[in-house]
């Protein structure tokens, strides 16, 4: 049989690589948003976009719905509460303390977090293959950042802590995402996901909404928080979970490193931040992860093709 990737293969990859860029896009975002929007209020507004986008392409799956067990219920739940309340929450207060690039320094942390937990909770091989790649994002993040977080004048220690909580969050949306999808459209998760969520923030969004003077955001923060709701959690949420539903979780843990390289370049190009050359090294080590991570994928699924 040919090493070459299928052709179902490269869709997979390419959803893991899409739906992890579309959530690095967060991390830019959240800052541009905190600058303007009370956190609770935009938290709120964020998830009933995402809703209303997913609605059109979730209500065709509608009728699966009835026959969703209470297993699924229950994931679905915790993707609310840790994917969708949890991130969200923790991201916006999070980036107000710290930039952009210090942001996806603590990001970089995905890739190892998702893989172990994926070992720990989901039963999933840890090759030698899946070892180094993962081992070689976590590097190659670092290393993208070492110099942004040196020239930052020292991370402020809670926001820091703030966006690890908001990358273990995307943690458990990951992997409960990866269980759920193998009998629930990936659409339809992220549509009942976000929904759940919207009772969550609604009491704490009417709060700060009172009184609240709308006409002092800006026009960017506007469609920063349009893009939030439809572009990290919408599109986002549908394509990665697309991808994880056809990889293993230590797979998908492997192509998290994507998100803050996402993150890092978006900073650069939505918040000015300086670019340095020598973060190359950075990307040219992620890029041999993901390399890496794709051939043990078109790997895993040749040798499944020929087990069945």
């Amino acid at each position: 049989m040919s090493g070459k990737p299928t052709h179902s293969t490269l869709i997979t990859l390419t959803m893991l690589i899409s739906g992890m860029a579309l959530f690095g896009s967060a991390t830019p975002v959240s800052r541009i948003i905190g600058q303007d929007f009370p956190v609770l209020l935009a938290a709120e507004l964020r998830v009933l976009i995402g809703t209303l986008v997913l609605l059109p392409v979730a209500i065709g799956h509608f009728g699966t719905v009835p026959r969703l067990s209470r297993a699924d219920w229950m994931r679905i739940a915790i993707i609310a509460l840790f994917g969708m309340f949890g991130f969200t929450l923790l991201m916006l207060y999070g980036m107000r303390l710290i930039p952009g690039a210090a942001g996806a320094v603590v990001m970089s942390t995905a890739p190892a977090i998702t893989a172990i937990g994926a070992i720990a909770f989901l039963g999933d091989r840890l090759t030698r293959a899946k070892a180094l790649a993962i081992g070689l994002a976590v590097i190659g993040v670092l290393t993208l950042n070492l110099l942004s977080a040196g020239e930052s004048g020292g991370l402020l220690l809670w926001g820091s802590l703030l966006v690890l909580a908001a990358v273990c969050c995307e943690a458990v949306y990951t992997l409960m995402g990866r269980r759920t999808t193998e009998t629930v459209s990936p659409v339809l998760v992220a549509f009942l996901a976000a929904a759940l969520s919207i009772p969550l923030f609604a009491p704490f969004a009417l709060w700060q909404a009172w009184g609240w003077d709308w006409t002092t955001v800006s026009a960017a923060s506007w469609v920063a928080l349009v893009w939030y709701g439809a572009g990290t959690l919408a599109l986002g949420s549908w394509v990665w979970y697309a991808g994880v539903s056809r990889a293993s979780g230590s797979t998908a843990a492997g192509f998290m490193a994507v998100m803050p390289c996402s993150a890092l370049l978006l900073s650069y190009l939505l918040l000015d931040e300086p670019f340095r050359w020598s973060h190359i090294a950075g990307f040219a080590i992620v890029l041999v992860s993901v390399l890496l991570m794709s051939r043990e994928h078109a790997k895993m699924g040749q040798e499944s093709e020929r087990d069945s």
